[in-house]
């Protein structure tokens, strides 16, 4: 197995409204998370998120700290959350494996020595995405399916932006430090996420698109709500969003994205919202 690891520093958006396409690429995009045979970690200055991406195909891939931790193991200061987006495989914990099928997530908690992950069959790999923020006391890892989210339907058709959010790990449904994760899934003829678009100062985000054909692109929105920008992304790509951005998408044809929240607090609906008509 091989880990590659990559560090991202936070930045000022006043210095972010001078990035060229490639500057803004480099400090806020994600590109690679999904390779045979890799853990691919990229640690974000940003509240210290970290973003992973696991694919087991011919050996188990053991989740290790990185020198930046200066840990004896991943989570000795740290929690995860896991969302699968790809074939079943499963995650050891300390000894016991929990089965992780196609859009099912798993909360390991603080003080876990061993993380491994597996594929069931490797013509159809599990592809394990996975965010990590620093905590301050230990909570049991749970399984949690989308029949234990807290599922919220939202917009229209006619507003391109119909879409079900799978809110897995949050509060109402297990106990974290910091770490919140869940999904969203656009229905066929939808493009738009987010929109109105929000920010909240309180916490950063990261947003991981998938659930699209190879020949299919994103367009992902970011900077303040009079400065925006946007960054074209592929599928199994993240994109860092800071606590002073929007965060925001359309693209080519419906998707499901993941989205990752660290930060001050764990009010999810805790945003600062924008009309469409503020944006610039």
């Amino acid at each position: 197995m091989k880990t590659n690891f990559s560090l991202r520093y936070a930045s000022n958006p006043r210095d972010a409204k001078n990035y060229d396409t490639a500057r803004l690429r480099e400090e806020f995009l994600v590109e690679r998370l999904m390779a045979p045979d890799e853990i691919n970690l990229t640690y974000s200055m940003y509240d210290r998120l970290i973003v992973g991406g696991a694919m087991p195909v011919d050996e188990a891939l053991r989740l290790e700290p990185v020198d930046i931790l200066r840990a004896d193991y991943f989570t000795e200061r740290r929690e995860v959350g896991i969302i699968n987006v790809g074939g079943a495989g499963t995650v050891t914990v300390e000894g016991e494996t929990y089965a992780i099928g196609f859009k099912e997530a798993l909360y390991i908690g603080r003080g876990n020595r061993e993380v491994v992950f597996r594929s069931d069959d490797k013509a159809a790999p599990a592809k394990f995405y996975f965010n990590s923020a620093p905590a301050h006391t230990a909570y049991p890892t749970t399984k949690v399916t989308r029949e234990k989210a807290v599922i919220l339907e939202l917009g229209s058709l006619e507003e391109s932006n119909h879409r079900v959010i799978n809110r897995m790990i949050v509060q109402e449904v297990l106990p974290t430090c910091q770490l919140q994760m869940g999904m969203t899934e656009l229905k066929p003829g939808s493009v738009w996420n987010t929109m109105p678009p929000h920010t909240h100062d309180r916490r950063m985000e990261a947003y991981f698109y998938f659930d699209l054909p190879e020949t299919q692109a994103v367009c992902h929105f970011m900077g303040q709500t009079d400065e925006t920008r946007h960054i074209w992304m592929k599928k199994d790509q993240a994109v860092i969003s800071p606590s002073w951005s929007i965060h925001s998408a359309c693209a080519t044809m419906n998707y499901t994205f993941i989205w990752g929240m660290a930060g001050e607090n764990l009010n999810y609906n805790d945003m600062d919202g924008a009309a469409a008509t503020d944006l610039r």
